[in-house]
């Protein structure tokens, strides 16, 4: 069940934990939109945790890095920043082979993100969405938050109106952005993701990606030294413990998991900050004091440092793909005003499961 919304419940810390503003969150308009079989559920389901598995890239079964397969005649490639990001024009990914695919999960590797409008997958349906994204790893299904009933796979983010909670939220926050890489706490957490747009205001709603590998070589050689030997605590609890405290479903038992704070990406071989606003609760060996100056620095860089990101702007039936290893993101909540809330907009989120992170010490070209 859906967070209700009153006086009593606690301002959440993530604007993107589910909500409910009575009518299950959806006016009486939006139920009449195409894409209602897409409108945020709560199943009571309940899911262990996932068991350790070998996981096969598939960017690095890619033998010619031109990517014939994919990049075909007639396909228009645009980048977006210079290291980052670029909107694919041509391309069906629902019509992919499995070598193009391969092909795919490259170029999402070395662009990082990868935005493919006018995509006839949006109307595919939620089995050839969750089919499609199998083959980049093991789905992951979510613990609170709302979900396509019988495709628990499926993290949904429908917003239409919801005043009351964007303005609780705002009465402790200047900001509705918060940067983070998708279930960091996860033993094995993402490695592609994919983000499709079913409804979206006309103007706002952008999604903001930094570069964690370029984030991490702007740092002094002597302060990336001492990076590479950190660990940090990624954890669920505070997620899970909101989510029960004001009467939400839940569907998995916390996870703390110890990760490194700078990984190596498998593909590329980049070291990459595995950073995370929302999740990491400490880190290894340091005072709360220390850990707080890090975190704020390190955050800081990335949230300042416009010039690795790359800011992606939504169209109708779009489909955007990135890299959860090399990125961090965040969301913009700019598209509503005092009287009536916020614009509608509906958008869907599947993660496919990767490798364990990859720490420097253990990295082997």
């Amino acid at each position: 069940m859906p967070i209700k919304d009153t006086k009593e419940t606690p301002i959440s810390y993530d604007i993107n934990l589910p909500y409910d503003t009575g009518n299950g969150g959806i006016s009486a308009k939006a139920k009449h939109s195409k894409y209602a079989q897409y409108f945020p559920t709560w199943d009571k389901v309940w899911f262990d945790p996932l068991p350790p598995f070998e996981y096969d890239d598939p960017a690095l079964r890619v033998g010619d890095t031109s990517l014939p397969g994919l990049l075909t005649e007639g396909v228009k490639v645009t980048h977006i920043q210079p290291i980052l990001g670029s909107v694919v024009e041509g391309v069906q990914l629902g019509r992919l082979s499995d070598a193009a695919k391969d092909e795919l999960a490259y170029l999402i590797s070395t662009r990082k993100v990868v935005v493919f409008p006018d995509q006839d997958l949006i109307d595919a349906g939620p089995d050839r969405q969750e089919e499609f994204m199998r083959y980049f790893g093991k789905p992951n299904y979510q613990p609170v938050s709302g979900s396509i009933k019988g495709h628990p796979a499926f993290h949904v983010i429908h917003r239409d109106g919801n005043k009351g909670e964007i303005d609780r939220f705002l009465q402790q926050r200047t900001t509705t952005t918060l940067w983070h890489q998708d279930v960091s706490y996860e033993i094995q957490p993402p490695g592609y993701v994919l983000l499709g747009i079913l409804q979206g205001p006309d103007v706002g709603g952008d999604t903001i990606f930094a570069a964690a590998d370029a984030a991490y070589k702007r740092l002094s050689p002597r302060f990336r030294s001492l990076l590479d030997n950190l660990e940090a605590v990624h954890s669920s609890t505070k997620m899970i413990n909101h989510v029960r405290a004001t009467g939400g479903l839940v569907r998995k038992d916390p996870v703390d998991t110890v990760h490194p704070l700078v990984r190596v990406h498998p593909v590329t071989g980049e070291r990459c900050l595995f950073l995370n606003g929302e999740f990491i609760t400490h880190f290894e060996g340091l005072k709360d004091p220390e850990a707080k100056v890090l975190m704020d620095f390190l955050l800081h860089h990335i949230i300042t440092g416009h010039d690795f990101q790359a800011r992606i702007k939504w169209s109708p039936r779009a489909l955007v793909m990135f890299d959860n290893r090399s990125t961090i993101h965040s969301a913009s909540v700019d598209y509503f005003d005092d009287e009536q809330g916020a614009q509608p907009r509906h958008v869907f989120r599947l993660c496919a499961m990767a490798e364990k992170p990859i720490p420097v010490h253990e990295f082997r070209e």
